[in-house]
């Protein structure tokens, strides 16, 4: 029984190791969606955007609408795993103390 926790325990670390490499994915991604947004605000000239390695010339308004709803969209993620985050790491602590009071009798 203790080793099945343990185990169990181990597999909540590995989740949270890999949410956390997310998470850390996501939040880069953030940065250099607000620095594009920065400066194609900064700009006068017409932006580009890359597509499947083909550039292309678009508004700035078209621009800064693409870029902003791929914001949302990944604060929404880095938040959805905030939540996970916050579940494993509660469920994990309960595992822990149940297998020190197991270890201690």
């Amino acid at each position: 029984m203790n080793q099945e926790k343990i185990q169990e325990l181990q597999f909540l670390e590995q989740g949270m190791q890999n949410l956390s490499h997310q998470k850390q994915r996501f939040e880069t991604e953030l940065v250099e969606i607000e620095n594009a947004l920065n400066e194609v605000s900064k700009t006068s000239s017409k932006p580009y955007k890359v597509v499947n390695g083909v550039m292309f010339a678009t508004s700035p308004e078209d621009l800064k609408k693409e870029l902003s709803s791929k914001k949302e969209i990944i604060s929404i993620r880095v938040k959805n795993i905030d939540k996970q985050e916050q579940e494993i790491r509660k469920k994990a602590e309960s595992l822990q103390k149940e297998v020190l009071k197991e270890l201690k009798k």
